[in-house]
């Protein structure tokens, strides 16, 4: 089984604007020469394209992530959240961190079966490590939320970086960590951060949007120092492809049981799969 949790999709209507949208961010921030010639996009943003691309891969499941980048947005998107989840797609809400309504956003995410949110501090323009942050990761894991979120830099965002490894390790005097999944390996492109502050924690980390940006021999070494069990299959989708993140993770020297893990056992543990085959 393969379980793929880190996946993006956006209502039909949007979804061709939104990838546009957030491409020329990366061709702001990374210039020109980066986006001509490389495949941006793996799928057209929908659901429709993300299953077809999970068939094509092998995926079994895969959990999407959306985000809530204006406090205005946070029911609609709830909303279609609810609307996208089959036996396939399994979707996460998600809040802004400033809103008023923040717990009793998440109590009624909670009994409406959600499994977890995904939180972008960038986006949403707060630290993980404020007041405003840690109470929301604190009422989650009261409430068996997990939480996704981005951790390091962003390809389209400027700085400052708001869930640096340094910043995430902050919060671990607060909680002890263990609903927490930090996207990108811990903090896209500050691995060697990751590997002072968070590596040997008792936060999750997913392998999304990596494997171009990491050595096979640092990429490795994290796993390996923070456990398997910790490190989850995820792929970013639409802006990475299954395959291509398999072939990666084929590259490093894993025991079948930490592939195992990586792939869909940890996933289905924190699903609540864990009879699933």
């Amino acid at each position: 089984m393969l379980i793929d949790f880190h996946t993006h999709i956006f209502p039909e209507k949007i979804a061709s604007r939104t990838l546009a949208a957030l491409i020329d961010g990366v061709r702001k921030e990374q210039g020109e020469a980066y986006v001509n010639g490389r495949t941006m996009n793996y799928t057209d943003g929908t659901a429709d394209g993300l299953l077809h691309n999970m068939d094509e891969n092998g995926v079994d499941m895969c959990v999407c992530l959306p985000i809530v980048t204006k406090m205005s947005q946070t029911e609609s998107i709830n909303r279609f959240a609810e609307t996208i989840r089959t036996d396939r797609l399994l979707s996460f809400g998600s809040l802004h961190p400033m809103q008023e309504d923040w717990e009793e956003v998440l109590e009624n995410l909670a009994e409406h079966g959600f499994r977890g949110i995904k939180l972008h501090h960038q986006f949403q323009g707060c630290r993980i490590d404020s007041k405003e942050s840690i109470r929301v990761l604190k009422k989650a894991q009261e409430l068996g939320l997990l939480v996704v979120f981005h951790a390091g830099i962003d390809i389209g965002l400027p700085a400052p970086y708001m869930a640096s490894p340094e910043q995430i390790r902050n919060i671990l005097t607060e909680m002890d960590g263990s609903n927490l999944i930090a996207a990108h390996l811990g903090g896209w492109m500050q691995w060697d951060d990751v590997e002072k502050y968070l590596v040997g924690t008792n936060i999750l980390m997913d392998l999304a949007f990596v494997k171009d940006f990491i050595s096979k021999e640092q990429c490795q070494r994290i796993i390996r120092g923070h456990g398997a069990e910790k490190i989850l299959f995820a792929t970013d989708s639409p802006w990475e492809s299954a395959g291509d993140t398999l072939r990666f993770l084929d590259t490093l020297e894993l025991t079948a049981q930490e592939r195992e893990m990586i792939c869909s056992g940890n996933a289905k543990r924190l699903l609540g799969m864990e009879d699933a085959p």
